[in-house]
C-alpha cells in the first residue's frame, strides 16, 4: 500500500536510507541522520510537497518525496524528486508505484516538470528513470566529493500532465490536496 509518511515512518526512512549514503556515492550525505533528524525532514516536506511511503506487509519498505527546485517564484511549477526502496524490494515495482503516484499527486498540485539528480555511475538509476519518461538534462562534472573522489551528476528532467505547453496552473499546497482517494 502506498500512502502519506508520517513522522512514525522516520525510523524506517533512515534505514532505507543508510546503505545510500554509508556504502555508496547515491547520497551526498556523509552522516546519517538522525530519526529526530529525519522526522523534522518530512514535517517540512508535508507543508508544501509530498512523502508518500510503500507500507507492505512487512512494514515500510521504500519511499518518495518531493521538494523545492529553486527558491525563485518562476520555479514554482518544479519539484525535485526522490525514491529510495530498501534492498528487498529491488526490481519488484515499488520505486515505479512510489513515483507514479508522487507524480500524480504533484500533477494535481500544479507542478509541471520533475527533475532528479543521480551520482555518476549508476547505470540503474539511469536506465529506471529513462523508463519513466525522463530525459537527460545534462551533467554537473566534479560537483561532489565523496569517498576520496569527486563525483559527476546528471540531471534528469520529465514533464507532467501537459508540461510546459500551457500557462502554469495555481500551485497548490499539498496539506491542501484531496488524497484520500488519490493514494493506492
Amino acid at each position: 500500500m502506498i500512502r502519506v509518511a508520517t513522522v512514525d515512518d522516520a525510523a524506517a526512512i533512515v534505514e532505507i536510507y543508510r546503505p545510500s549514503i554509508e556504502n555508496s556515492s547515491v547520497s551526498f550525505e556523509a552522516v546519517v541522520p538522525s530519526v529526530e533528524e529525519m522526522r523534522g525532514r518530512i514535517e517540512k516536506c508535508l507543508t508544501r510537497f509530498p512523502w508518500l511511503v510503500y507500507d507492505g506487509e512487512d512494514g515500510v519498505s521504500g519511499y518518495a518525496y518531493a521538494g523545492e527546485h529553486y527558491p525563485r517564484a518562476a520555479y514554482r511549477w518544479t519539484a525535485n524528486v526522490s525514491v529510495y526502496v530498501d534492498r528487498t524490494v529491488h526490481r519488484q515495482g515499488v520505486a515505479r508505484q512510489l513515483y507514479l503516484s508522487l507524480f500524480e499527486l504533484l500533477e494535481q498540485q500544479g507542478v509541471r516538470t520533475v527533475i532528479a539528480g543521480i551520482a555518476i555511475p549508476n547505470s540503474a538509476s539511469h536506465a529506471f528513470h529513462e523508463a519513466l519518461g525522463f530525459q537527460q538534462a545534462g551533467v554537473f562534472t566534479n560537483v561532489g566529493f565523496k569517498d576520496d573522489q569527486w563525483v559527476d551528476v546528471s540531471w534528469w528532467q520529465r514533464s507532467l500532465g501537459e508540461g510546459g505547453q500551457c500557462p502554469p496552473p495555481a500551485f497548490i499546497p499539498f496539506p491542501q490536496l484531496d488524497t484520500e482517494s488519490k493514494i493506492e
